[in-house]
């Protein structure tokens, strides 16, 4: 198929900047041995922590035999992503291990011919479309299962997996696994309905002229118009996807915070090092003040349940949305470092604007913030419940002697007991919009 430029004009996907919060399922059949999807078999990353006890390359492929989820039920998954906050989810469709969570036409390594016998892809998607939530699938551009690819043995690949150093095939085979790769892609972009996300994974392995990343974005564009892709179609993405961590000088345009809940993607059921509930909420709101979303990660255990972990983290997180979500959806970020030491984040309103502060931190006594319009606070409150707190300002000195007319300065907030939510407490203060200054008569 050729795509010409017309087919390849973006739609809409204003959605991305007023999501907030997603929710990444990293599943496979390595699920059910509790191992890592893929990295098992490398022994993870050299490097990079955790470390994953290596599996024989044959051992993981034939454990395939093993994914027949007694309990799958993707009603539930959507339900609890939904009652979480969470605007979209992100499956995955395909890792790197090959495993297709679909029915492909172009493999006998899926779910469908697994013994569980279902296509998870559609189900998934169903369930989540019902629900209400957006819908993405992550894909990886590689396979090591493929014989073309060529197909990782133990004898091929290093344990631990070093990047930039695997296996490669001639340019004969290389063409073969291309083409087998648009092959899989195709189908889902063709199959599953409309599709908000491609979430492509793998391009650390192969150049950017190897993989033909502008083809592989018109491919998507063709057939998905309003799709997003992340960054890793190189040079062609519509947002930045970071994982784990969010970077000191965070990127200009839209982005997204990619991370677990413990320090394992898929359900590895030895690590028990769980993030906090607080913790979580917390790094939910340093992605939304720098501008990012957070993609919360999932890894549903191999019977199909999310694990109770999982689950309750979920719906703390939920709560805390239930009575601050204002101060996450279609936010934009707040004041500087110098105004105010904790997190803010901002929005217009018909009056105005509304600064949120969250109390990340054990607040003191008193919250002091500087550099303020002071003749235009209207209300300090506490956003879960709406109670008022005392507050008062001290307009700038340099300010008062020159008569201006929106002078600037310190806003001081007793904060006292009773800021209700454990898990991050947000002050609202409301800034009425600016009195425009008269002209003076006679002037033009």
């Amino acid at each position: 198929m050729t795509v010409t430029e017309e087919q390849t004009s973006a739609s809409d996907t204003s959605w991305f900047d007023q999501a907030g919060l997603g929710v990444f399922l990293h599943w496979g059949h390595a699920s059910t041995q509790g191992w890592e999807l893929s990295w098992q078999l490398t022994g993870g990353v050299a490097g990079q922590f955790p470390a994953r006890a290596p599996v024989g390359c044959e051992e993981y492929f034939a454990n395939s035999a093993t994914f027949a989820p007694a309990h799958f039920d993707p009603r539930q998954w959507a339900r609890e992503i939904r009652a979480a906050g969470a605007r979209y989810i992100v499956l995955t469709a395909k890792h790197h291990d090959g495993f297709a969570m679909y029915e492909t036409e172009r493999s006998d390594y899926s779910s469908v011919t697994a013994p569980f016998g279902r296509d998870v892809v559609a189900e998934v998607l169903a369930a989540a479309r019902a629900a209400g939530l957006r819908v993405g699938l992550y894909f990886s551009i590689i396979d090591w299962h493929h014989e073309d690819y060529p197909r990782y043995t133990d004898a091929t690949v290093r344990k631990p997996y070093v990047v930039g150093d695997y296996p490669r095939a001639d340019d004969q085979a290389w063409a073969r696994y291309r083409e087998f790769m648009i092959g899989q892609l195709t189908e889902l972009l063709t199959g599953y309905g409309e599709l908000d996300m491609v979430w492509l994974d793998g391009e650390f392995e192969h150049t950017a002229a190897e993989w033909d990343f502008g083809a592989i974005r018109a491919l998507i564009r063709h057939w998905q118009p309003a799709c997003m892709v992340n960054d890793c179609c190189v040079g062609f993405g519509d947002f930045a996807s970071l994982e784990q961590q969010l970077e000191e000088v965070v990127p200009s345009g839209r982005r997204e915070l990619c991370l677990t809940m413990n320090d394992s993607w898929g359900h590895v059921a030895g690590d028990t090092r769980w993030k906090s509930a607080r913790d979580l909420v917390q790094l939910l709101v340093e992605a939304r003040i720098s501008g990012a979303n957070l993609l919360l990660n999932v890894g549903p255990r191999g019977d199909g349940t999310f694990p109770p972990e999982a689950s309750e983290r979920l719906a703390a997180i939920g709560g805390w949305l239930d009575a601050h979500g204002e101060s996450v959806y279609g936010i934009t970020p707040g004041l500087t470092r110098f105004q105010c030491r904790l997190p803010t984040g901002r929005r217009r309103t018909d009056a105005g604007e509304r600064i949120y502060v969250y109390l990340t931190m054990l607040a003191r006594d008193r919250l002091v913030i500087h550099d303020l319009p002071v003749r235009r606070v209207g209300a300090v409150t506490v956003l879960a419940g709406g109670a008022a707190l005392p507050w008062s300002v001290v307009p700038r000195l340099a300010d008062v002697h020159s008569h201006a007319p929106d002078p600037r300065g310190e806003l001081e907030i007793e904060l006292g007991d009773g800021l209700g939510d454990g898990l991050c407490p947000v002050i609202a203060i409301d800034l009425t919009t600016p009195t425009p200054t008269p002209t003076p008569k006679g002037s033009d």
